[in-house]
């Protein structure tokens, strides 16, 4: 005879782990504490320099393009999405100024801070239930990422960066009739990083295009740059009801809402794309992979259940590390989280990593940070520790109206 019963489900142990620590224990507790403003001070004391440049890494940095159909463009990006583009230099988000300091470099062995890496699964499970309070729901799932790009441009013997900063929106229709707009390059400038590139450039002419070297994912062997202020561009993201892309699918809102739950189920559907997406990145690394869908979801117009749980994989998976206290270019105080494995670009060995508040469970910023620099980006001044790209979320919340596109903007 068939049992029509259900088998019940399995509990989330990490989440049953979670809910029983003490209040005291919290991370989120620390927030103000004494000992977290002393791990700060050592971080930002010991912290390298990082000029944040976009790099056309293997994989997505927080994004990326899946076309649909002939003409429409799918965003694969979350709520700080960085867009992925060889208009006239790199039309991301991001905040004009001097470079700030590398949100991911720790304190020295021994400090608080770095004996703080080894929580990072506590760090995370903490932001997962902080994520799990409901909020009311919208037309549009909108985003706003404040960003900054570095990159390598001009000859041997005379190589120089220069850095693209922007602002870009995002406004994602989730309702029947309604569209999801992309604007980038707002406020967007592409200029020398520092003085001495700037004398470089000058010396080379002050051309209004340089060159950088493209890797294979950017389809050519070089990438342009266009000096000065940037156009903005608008874009439309959606097809029909297909709102995002995870992994090599692309997805509607009623597909992000009926994702499980559950964080073993919730990751073992994450890891069944990794074998279905192509493209899969960190030269084929499926715990990367995982851990690049999850931080996706995060920034999706998830439920907040769903959300908490792509933390709780995130805090599962091997080879993800925890680099203690730290702070975003923007300046806000997070925990800074390691992607496994690296990738290679012109620029040398690179490494995604995320800043995560656990107080809040907010994503705050991504960062590419070089980890072993090239010839190439040596000659540009580009050490290791470096940050070569960050995407800092400063908005992420329901509307009910379009964002406004200004005159000016591409279409």
């Amino acid at each position: 005879m068939k049992h029509t019963h259900e088998r019940p489900r399995r509990p989330d142990v990490m989440k049953i782990l979670a809910d029983a620590r003490p209040e005291e224990l919290d991370p989120a507790a620390l927030a103000d504490s004494p000992r977290r403003r002393e791990d700060l001070a050592r971080i930002l004391a010991a912290a390298t320099v990082g000029h944040s440049p976009r790099l056309w890494a293997p994989g997505r940095l927080r994004g990326g393009f899946r076309p649909l159909g002939t003409a429409a463009a799918l965003a694969a990006v979350a709520a700080s999405a960085v867009v992925v583009s060889t208009f006239d230099g790199d039309p991301s988000g991001g905040r004009p100024g001097t470079p700030p300091r590398s949100a991911s470099a720790p304190a020295g062995p021994g400090s608080p801070a770095s004996d703080a890496r080894g929580d990072v699964r506590l760090q995370l499970l903490s932001a997962a239930k902080k994520a799990e309070k409901p909020a009311a729901e919208g037309t549009y799932w909108q985003t706003t990422t404040r960003s900054q790009d570095v990159d390598v441009v001009g000859e041997r013997g005379g190589l120089f960066a220069v850095r693209t900063t922007s602002t870009g929106e995002w406004s994602v229709g989730v309702r029947p009739g309604t569209r999801s707009l992309m604007i980038s390059g707002l406020d967007g400038v592409t200029a020398p990083r520092t003085e001495a590139d700037e004398t470089r450039w000058r010396a080379a002419g002050s051309p209004r295009t340089v060159q950088a070297v493209a890797t294979e994912a950017a389809g050519a062997g070089t990438l342009g740059h266009t000096m000065g202020p940037l156009r903005p561009m608008v874009m439309r993201t959606d097809a029909h009801d297909k709102i995002y892309a995870l992994g090599p699918r692309n997805v509607s809102y009623q597909d992000l809402r009926e994702l499980p739950s559950e964080s073993g189920e919730l990751r073992r559907r994450l890891e069944s794309l990794h074998g279905q997406d192509s493209d899969a990145e960190a030269g084929g690394n499926p715990a990367a992979h995982v851990m690049r869908q999850a931080a996706d979801l995060i920034t999706m117009p998830v439920t907040p259940e769903v959300r908490a749980a792509a933390y709780r994989v995130m805090a599962e998976l091997p080879g993800v590390r925890g680099l203690g206290r730290v702070t975003d270019p923007l300046g806000r105080v997070g925990v800074g989280v390691a992607f496994p494995g690296t990738s290679r670009t012109p620029l040398g060995s690179v490494e995604q990593r995320l800043v995560v508040d656990p107080a809040t469970g907010a994503m705050l910023c991504e960062q590419l940070v070089l980890v072993e620099p090239s010839a190439r980006a040596l000659e540009a001044g580009l050490g290791a520790g470096t940050t070569l790209n960050y995407s800092a979320t400063t908005r992420m919340s329901w509307g009910d109206s379009q964002i406004t596109v200004p005159d000016a903007a591409r279409r």
